[in-house]
């Protein structure tokens, strides 16, 4: 059911079972004499404390320990003044003990209480050229929603290896890592394949299905449905870690900030979730649907609404810093080039907005009055996307004029993506096209038939699209 706020998965059975209640502090195990935590392990000691660990040790040192013997030759006197400088160092010995341990269940306190605001997270380091090249890790490529790709891919692509689906297709994009793909379909099947033969590594089932792209980091994969319900699991075996529930069908792709994830939803909300447990972090609502991904740069996020309104939310507290006033709703997914945020309309306009000062910079209207729903890939020298109107366009992002428009037979949904001196684009046309970025004349093509709304998954020099006839395509050089 939906509106029910935060839900939880069953590990085992992989079902959502209802409100997941949070502990407020898992403390570390009661002390108890002759024991006691070398102080060299504190930090041990604390950080490991919510598993119940214990790091009990012998008392150290001779202090405590077997006393050397008494000589029998000794006078009473003399043993009465040893026995009372025993029972002294006993006493000592156990106060120094109960201090040491309230020392360690200060320190576990203070690490796992969540009455204490802890330091901010530092963000992921940023991937090696190697990695970044064999990722594809959420929809537009990188967190910046910039459709490049840090991939090459050979002039003359081929099919390498095709996956159907036996009903129903995809509108979802791909995403890769770790030699997968992961990828939702309509026909209510999560497919997780692998990248160099297609085939199945697991799924998973849901009622309706997925329009949305997922998301991949940390060995585990992050993706919503259409019935609202957003799912973690690890990647490599599809074992449910945990889940949550919106209010409305999700057709965001996640984006993360720091140890977060991020989605939205058509509840009208934007949802912040701790990556690794699950845990709600805050919601954020705007007036209308959230059908585009949240884009992610210097702690903020942006949401181009269906309220006809630019977001600008800041990510550590989940409140407004600023919103830019728009034409008409959008769904599509803002990037970020510099200080400028692109993104198009369905009132047929493509902005592009000053971020940093909340402002417009430069519009342009679609020559047929169509609406925009590609969402744009962005370098330097370009802007690209796709209108409803049958055309590509590249136009120049400090001013918006244009630099090359291609045409196609149908609509352009997908949205394209910049490999090299190439952008890759599919259309409705059931075509892929590859053109040349500069010029935007025509270089690859190839007809696949059905209609590509997916947009092209680009990593460890493979393509990977799909489209409303079920049929997954890899293009690679064989």
């Amino acid at each position: 059911m939906r509106g029910e706020g935060f839900k939880t998965i069953d590990r085992a059975a992989g079902a959502i079972v209802g409100p997941r209640s949070w502990p407020p502090f898992f403390g570390v195990p009661l002390l108890a004499c002759p024991a006691v935590r070398s102080p060299a392990r504190l930090k041990d000691t604390a950080g490991q404390a919510s598993s119940g660990t214990r790091l009990d040790m012998p008392v150290p040192g001779s202090t405590l320990g077997a006393m050397p013997t008494l000589a029998w030759a000794c006078s009473r006197h003399l043993a009465t003044h040893l026995l009372l400088c025993l029972s002294f160092a006993c006493l000592l010995a156990s106060g120094c003990q109960r201090n040491l341990g309230a020392d360690v269940a200060v320190a576990a306190q203070e690490k796992n209480s969540p009455a204490k605001s802890a330091e901010p997270a530092k963000p992921a380091a940023a991937a090696t050229p190697a990695a970044a090249a064999s990722t594809w890790p959420v929809f537009r490529g990188d967190a910046m929603a910039q459709g490049v790709a840090e991939s090459p891919l050979g002039d003359n692509l081929e099919v390498l290896w095709k996956f159907q689906s036996p009903a129903h297709g995809f509108e979802a994009t791909a995403v890769i890592a770790d030699g997968l793909v992961f990828v939702g379909c309509l026909d209510g099947e999560f497919y997780v394949l692998s990248l160099d033969t297609g085939e199945v590594k697991w799924k998973y089932h849901t009622e309706l299905g997925f329009s949305a792209s997922a998301a991949v980091r940390d060995g585990r994969v992050f993706v919503g449905d259409t019935d609202g319900k957003f799912y973690c699991f690890e990647a490599a075996t599809g074992k449910p870690v945990w889940g949550a529930e919106a209010g409305g069908e999700i057709d965001s792709g996640p984006n993360f900030y720091q140890d977060k994830v991020l989605f939205g939803s058509q509840d009208a909300t934007l949802y912040c979730h701790d990556a690794a447990s699950g845990k709600l972090e805050w919601k954020y609502t705007i007036g209308d649907q959230v059908r585009c991904s949240p884009t992610v740069v210097d702690g903020r996020a942006f949401l181009a609404g269906c309220d006809a309104k630019l977001h600008i939310i800041d990510l550590e507290h989940g409140t407004a810093i600023k919103t830019v006033e728009i034409d008409a709703p959008t769904g599509s997914t803002p990037a970020v080039g510099g200080q400028r945020v692109f993104f198009g309309t369905e009132g047929s306009s493509f902005f592009g907005i000053d971020w940093k000062e909340g402002k417009i910079d430069w519009n342009m209207r679609s020559p047929r009055n169509m609406p925009f729903r590609s969402s744009a890939a962005v370098t330097t020298e370009a802007v690209i996307f796709g209108g409803r109107d049958k055309q590509i366009y590249a136009l120049d992002p400090n001013d918006g004029h244009e630099l090359w428009k291609f045409a196609t037979r149908s609509r352009v949904d997908s949205s394209p993506v910049v490999v090299g001196s190439r952008v890759y684009v599919g259309s409705s046309d059931g075509r892929i096209y590859g053109l040349d970025r500069h010029t935007g004349k025509k270089v690859w093509e190839f007809e696949a038939g059905g209609d590509f709304t997916a947009s092209p998954a680009v990593a460890a020099g493979r393509l990977v699209i799909g489209n409303t006839n079920g049929a997954l395509f890899c293009f690679g050089v064989k």
